[in-house]
C-alpha cells in the first residue's frame, strides 16, 4: 500500500476538482495564445487564464500535501500569492512595450513618408509596370 491509499475522500475530491479546473484554465489560455490573431489579444488570454489555472493547481497541491503530511504546507500558498501579484504586472509591461514599439514604428513611417526623398519617389513615373 502506498501513501496515496491513505488520502481521505474529503481531500481527494476537491484536489481532483481543482486539478481539472486548473488544467482547463491553463489549456484555454494556451489555446488562446495559439489561436487569437492579434498580439494584444494573444497576450490577454494567457495572462488571465494561466494565472487562474496555476493558482488552482498550486492550491490543489497545498491541500493534497497538507492532508498527507498532517501538517499545514504553506509554500504553495506563497508561490500562488507571488504568481497572482507578478503575472498581471509582467503582462502589463509586455503590452506597454508593444504599444511603445507600435507608436515608434508609426512615427518612423510617418517621418519617412514626409521626407523629401519619399516625395521625389512619389512623383517619378514608374517604368516597371
Amino acid at each position: 500500500m502506498s501513501h496515496w491509499d491513505h488520502l481521505p475522500l474529503w481531500a481527494s475530491l476537491p484536489t481532483a476538482a481543482l486539478l481539472v479546473l486548473g488544467g482547463g484554465f491553463t489549456l484555454t489560455g494556451c489555446l488562446g495564445l495559439l489561436r487569437l490573431p492579434h498580439f494584444y489579444q494573444r497576450i490577454h488570454g494567457p495572462a488571465i487564464t494561466i494565472t487562474l489555472g496555476t493558482g488552482c493547481i498550486l492550491i490543489a497541491s497545498m491541500l493534497l500535501f497538507s492532508t498527507l503530511e498532517t501538517r499545514p504546507v504553506l509554500h504553495e500558498l506563497l508561490i500562488t500569492l507571488f504568481l497572482l501579484m507578478t503575472t498581471p504586472m509582467v503582462s502589463m509591461l509586455i503590452m506597454r512595450a508593444a504599444v511603445h514599439r507600435d507608436l515608434r514604428q508609426q512615427h518612423r513611417l510617418a517621418a519617412e513618408k514626409e521626407s523629401p526623398i519619399a516625395v521625389y519617389r512619389d512623383i517619378q513615373p514608374n517604368f516597371h509596370d
